[in-house]
């Protein structure tokens, strides 16, 4: 891949909104060296509920959607933001699918891969895991939404 495309990927990743918010863009490069670049067509299933995925996948370019059965609506994940991460923390099948909206592009990371990495650059995986934790409360709270509300001290 282009030096410049690489770059500008690292970019979008670092600048996500709801992304892995404590993953600096040297972090982002490392990763982009090692990682599976997919891509899927609108309507693929990215991860199918009831599988495992051996790994989580970050949105490079456009968007997919949670199927969540319980939920009226279908909650986005844009570029830069991560899916999988519920069965990569806990290693059991996926708890909701995420299908492409339009066509996507995708990192796929393994747990084998980003172990290593770990290994050799332990301060990356505590960023990592921190990134996934904050991203899992941030999507938790939205779930919830209305239901939860802080009360002032």
């Amino acid at each position: 891949m282009p030096k410049a495309a690489q770059q500008q990927e690292v970019a979008v990743l670092s600048s996500s909104k709801h992304g892995l918010m404590y993953m600096t863009a040297n972090d982002w490069t490392l990763i982009a060296d090692k990682a599976t670049r997919l891509q899927f067509k609108a309507g693929d299933y990215i991860i199918q509920q009831g599988k495992r995925t051996h790994g989580v996948y970050v949105l490079l370019k456009g968007m997919a959607s949670l199927e969540i059965p319980s939920q009226e609506s279908s909650p986005a994940i844009n570029p830069g933001e991560v899916c999988g991460e519920i069965s990569f923390l806990d290693e059991l099948p996926a708890t909701v699918s995420v299908i492409a909206k339009e066509p996507v592009e995708a990192y796929y990371l393994d747990r084998p891969t980003l172990q290593s990495l770990f290994e050799l650059f332990p301060h990356m995986g505590s960023r990592f895991y921190h990134s996934l934790a904050y991203s899992l409360s941030r999507r938790l709270r939205e779930l919830i939404g209305q239901a939860w509300v802080p009360k002032k001290e």
